[in-house]
C-alpha cells in the first residue's frame, strides 16, 4: 500500500491547529499526540525509502 505523505502532513498540521484551539490541557495533549503520530509515520516512510534506494545497484 502506497503512503500518501501529503495526507499525513495535512493531518499533522490540522492536529496542531486543533491543539492550539482547544481549551483543555487534555485536549491539547491529545491533538499534539496525534500530530506526533503523523510525523512518526512520515519519518518511517522516509527511512523505508532511503533503505530501498541503498539497495538499488547501478547497472554499470
Amino acid at each position: 500500500m502506497e503512503t500518501d505523505v501529503n495526507y499525513l502532513l495535512h493531518r499533522q498540521q490540522m492536529s496542531l491547529i486543533r491543539a492550539q484551539a482547544t481549551g483543555s490541557p487534555e485536549g491539547r495533549a491529545a491533538y499534539e499526540g496525534l500530530a506526533r503520530g503523523y510525523i512518526n509515520q512520515v519519518e518511517a516512510y522516509r527511512r523505508h525509502n532511503e533503505q530501498q534506494e541503498r539497495l538499488v545497484v547501478p547497472a554499470h
